[in-house]
């Protein structure tokens, strides 16, 4: 993406590694969290998807020391390589640690606070 373009994002993109679950009903998929936003995420596909579109996923990202991040999300782009997901739902602590992450992962308060605004927005 180019610069330009990156700047014209509403909610930026942050490269992310964590152990990431998707789960649709009684299916329920490790995938490779490719990265994340405020608004959504961008996962690899696994190989058994075999996800349903028209209904809501779960996702649980395991942040480390005991800290996860919860969120309810729709499918909103599919390719045979990648799921991209834009978020629903989230509660106040993910919100929070969502909110944090970006932050450092940004190192720009103009960024974050532009990212809030979009959210508060949408």
């Amino acid at each position: 993406m180019t610069e330009f373009a990156q700047e014209r994002r509403r909610f930026h993109r942050i490269p992310f590694d964590a152990y990431t679950e998707l789960v649709q009903g009684e299916r329920c998929w490790t995938v490779e969290l490719l990265d994340i936003s405020l608004r959504g995420l961008l996962v690899k596909c696994p190989d058994d998807w075999r996800g349903d579109a028209s209904r809501s996923f779960r996702v649980r990202l395991d942040l480390g020391a005991g800290t996860e991040l919860l969120m309810e999300v729709e499918l909103a782009h599919a390719s045979d390589e990648r799921l991209g997901f834009f978020c629903r739902q989230v509660d106040l602590d993910s919100i929070t640690h969502l909110r944090r992450l970006v932050e450092l992962n940004l190192g720009d308060t103009r960024l974050l606070e532009r990212n809030l605004a979009a959210l508060g927005g949408a």
